[in-house]
């Protein structure tokens, strides 16, 4: 099957001469108006799309193009859009640029050029499928969690087998490493997964108050116990309560609910009768509970642990958990797409990590909102531009000093890969296969339109 390209155009003459010159190559879908592109788009779901910036006949300017190309990226952000403008609407294909086209190209229309454009823009579509794909599951993980580490695979598979059990569990891990899905994974896979899903901070309430929260109350219990009151283990029957900060814990609530664990038998504050009950307990904590022996021994061997290893320590997930995050605040943005350049990948790899997992999102967050780049560079994240990893793999290391070298020569040679390829000894093919690799957009390198086109008269520009 021939990939499939979309050619948005008002102009009759110009879309029969593109197909003439790709439909060889490519399946050709035509639209010469904003209605009827959409309406091809939603059915056919091009892989390239082709926009004429304007599609009002004799009104140059009008840019519903621009709608089109936000609209597009909305339905599929991995849509690679080249938008054709007019000799003087540079201003108007920067902003195109910046939200999210693959590229640009003025008119009038060299079909060897855009041939070329349009290759490129289906290779880095394909590759950016098998990305993708290389990351199994990775749209939304497992249960919401993000690890192809082997520490966090054999994770996955300790939470699949506790959770077909009925034992209590100890979620141990640092801030920000993820203790409330693992919580919620392990109950969703249970038994309980259709029965209440009660949580609990012990660190958010004082102990009288923490005590109510959790076993209930009667009336008169104390003062302002107007009414009874049923508490968060009562309120989980059949299901799982989950003990977040459970360390905040005083030592006479750690007794009572020891009692519990061994008894599964509560009595409200204030109140005689035995209430029996049915709950699943699922703790979690940031600290080392027998240190200085503030925590009783027998409730804690009483949970299975489950340690969950820092961000650090697990290096691998950290690209994966990046994208993910990129591609699922764009999507809830409903903006174009966004990608990572290698050196903001480097920076990210070489980081501590001290918030871990929270820590990255909130990063990548704030750099989804407050950048104006559809690639993200160190600088975007917030991180010197001379950050250097040290502790990263070769592969990644190689790979952001090689995008630099290739960066400096367009940026030394004003965007003309011939000059940029010789200065690095290298090919033009061979260049054009390591922008693709490193995502780079030569328009970022150009020189004004109207010295390049000058350019292009003596054949240097490409």
């Amino acid at each position: 099957m021939k990939p499939r390209i979309l050619l948005v155009d008002d102009e009759e003459n110009i879309l029969k001469q593109l197909r003439w010159a790709l439909e060889p190559d490519y399946e050709i879908l035509i639209a010469q108006d904003e209605y009827e592109a959409k309406r091809i788009f939603e059915i056919m779901g091009p892989a390239v799309v082709t926009i004429d910036l304007s599609l009002t006949p004799g009104n140059s300017q009008d840019l519903s193009g621009l709608r089109l190309l936000e609209y597009f990226l909305t339905q599929a952000p991995s849509t690679r859009i080249i938008v054709i403008t007019g000799s003087s609407d540079e201003a108007s294909s920067l902003q195109a640029v910046r939200l999210g086209a693959f590229d640009y190209y003025s008119k009038p229309i060299r079909l060897d050029e855009l041939k070329v454009m349009i290759k490129r823009a289906f290779h880095i579509h394909q590759l950016h499928q098998r990305i993708q794909q290389s990351y199994p599951g990775s749209a939304e993980g497992f249960h919401g969690m993000i690890g192809k580490s082997k520490s966090m695979q054999e994770i996955f598979r300790f939470i699949e087998r506790i959770a077909a059990s009925d034992v209590s569990v100890l979620i141990a891990g640092e801030n920000g490493t993820g203790k409330k899905l693992v919580a919620h994974a392990i109950h969703n896979l249970s038994q309980r997964k259709d029965n209440p899903f009660a949580a609990v901070n012990c660190g958010a309430s004082p102990e009288h108050s923490l005590e109510s929260e959790l076993f209930g109350h009667e009336r008169g219990a104390f003062f302002g116990a107007y009414a009874q009151k049923r508490g968060k283990l009562e309120l989980a029957h059949t299901g799982t309560l989950f003990l977040d900060e459970i360390s905040k814990l005083t030592p006479a609530l750690q007794v009572k609910m020891l009692r519990f664990l061994k008894n599964r038998k509560i009595e409200r504050v204030g109140g005689t009768q035995t209430i029996d009950l049915d709950v699943r307990i699922i703790a979690a904590t940031n600290h080392d509970l027998l240190e200085n022996n503030v925590f009783d021994k027998d409730l804690y061997y009483r949970l299975k642990l489950v340690p969950l290893p820092p961000l650090r320590e697990r290096k691998e997930d950290i690209i994966p958990l990046a994208h993910y995050f990129v591609k699922k605040l764009c999507r809830g943005r409903r903006s174009p797409p966004i990608m990572l350049s290698p050196e903001a990948e480097g920076a990210l790899l070489m980081h501590p990590w001290a918030g871990n997992i929270r820590e990255l999102e909130n990063l990548i967050s704030r750099a989804v909102v407050l950048s104006s780049h559809s690639v993200l560079k160190p600088s975007d994240l917030g991180f010197a531009l001379n950050s250097i990893p040290t502790d990263v793999n070769l592969k990644f290391a190689k790979k952001a000093i090689e995008a630099d070298f290739i960066k400096k020569a367009l940026s030394k040679n004003n965007g003309i890969v011939s000059r940029a390829a010789k200065d690095l000894g290298i090919s033009r093919v061979n260049l054009y296969e390591l922008m693709d690799r490193y995502n780079i957009q030569i328009q970022e390198f150009k020189i004004s339109r109207s010295s390049e086109r000058q350019q292009m008269k003596t054949g240097e520009v490409l």
